[in-house]
């Protein structure tokens, strides 16, 4: 790729990635009006091969400028255009669950693959649909993982622990942090009885005296990673501790995690957060310099 772009409050992420592809960086500077819209300036001439870094947590403020940006940078003369969003929102929804129900992870990558060529991003949350390819359609889509970044951490720092997954959807990744580490795990079973409001029950592994890892692709509400803590703890635990992908943490969830009995928050820096330990910038780097 000829050059990485970015948000101007995303520059030093977009330098190291330039550094790791032995190429330039530039930002892309944004003017916000009191009426709430943005006026976003790109530099004036693009080579023809473009990556746009931009992570989509809190995705309705920023949807707009990513298409905006997206737009300008084909007029400004990229003829080749890569999405590379270490956290893609709207995954989730991939049915409707209820007659009505909009289902955002078709129509949002629908979206993206009108207007990049390519979409690079870091533990989707799939479930149905299970590749990239399947939900940017037409375009490349490479889906990497964290997983066995945290999962060398945690052995580093927890040898032996029993790695948790919290709810039936996490096995996924917590069969690749555990896989040749020498670190047991289980998958507890969830019931939601709304956006905070969880029952989690722990899976028939004995949890007793072990040093527990709760291991997920994602932290937002906290509730689900604070409902498995106060049942291992309860069960016997030694310790529990939180690994994540992407750290979300929305409101009081990193207190609500802590208060339940949580000892230490790992994550990655797909979304910069304090608890950040390990980074997802060369997994990039490498990803996108195959699709050059």
């Amino acid at each position: 790729m000829d050059l990485v772009l970015a948000f101007d409050d995303d520059r030093a992420r977009a330098e190291a990635l330039a550094a790791a592809l032995g190429t330039d960086s530039a930002v892309i500077d944004r003017h916000r009006f009191p009426d709430g819209e943005t006026r976003l300036r790109l530099p004036p001439a693009l080579p023809a091969q473009v990556v746009l870094l931009c992570g989509l947590e809190h995705p309705n403020a920023k949807l707009a400028e990513l298409l905006l940006a997206a737009a300008g940078a084909r007029e400004l003369g990229a003829a080749r255009l890569v999405l590379a969003s270490p956290y893609l929102a709207y995954m989730r929804q991939d049915i409707a669950f209820t007659p009505g129900e909009v289902v955002s992870q078709r129509h949002l990558g629908r979206l993206l693959a009108a207007h990049f060529d390519a979409v690079v991003t870091v533990d989707p949350h799939l479930h149905r649909v299970r590749t990239m390819q399947e939900v940017v359609p037409g375009r490349g889509g490479v889906a990497l993982s964290a997983a066995e970044l945290l999962g060398a951490y945690i052995a580093r720092r927890v040898p032996g622990a029993l790695l948790l997954g919290p709810d039936e959807e996490a096995a996924q990744w917590v069969r690749l942090a555990a896989a040749g580490r020498g670190l047991d795990h289980a998958v507890c079973v969830k019931h939601r009885h709304g956006d905070r409001d969880v029952d989690v029950a722990l899976p028939g592994a004995s949890v007793t005296g072990r040093a527990v890892v709760l291991f997920d692709d994602v932290a937002s509400t906290g509730r689900t990673l604070a409902a498995a803590a106060r049942g291992a703890i309860a069960a016997g635990a030694a310790s529990v501790d939180v690994a994540v992908t992407h750290a979300l943490f929305v409101g009081d969830a990193l207190d609500q995690v802590h208060t339940a009995g949580v000892r230490h928050v790992w994550s990655s820096d797909s979304v910069l957060h304090a608890s950040n330990v390990v980074s997802v910038l060369p997994l990039l780097a490498q990803a996108l310099a195959a699709l050059h």
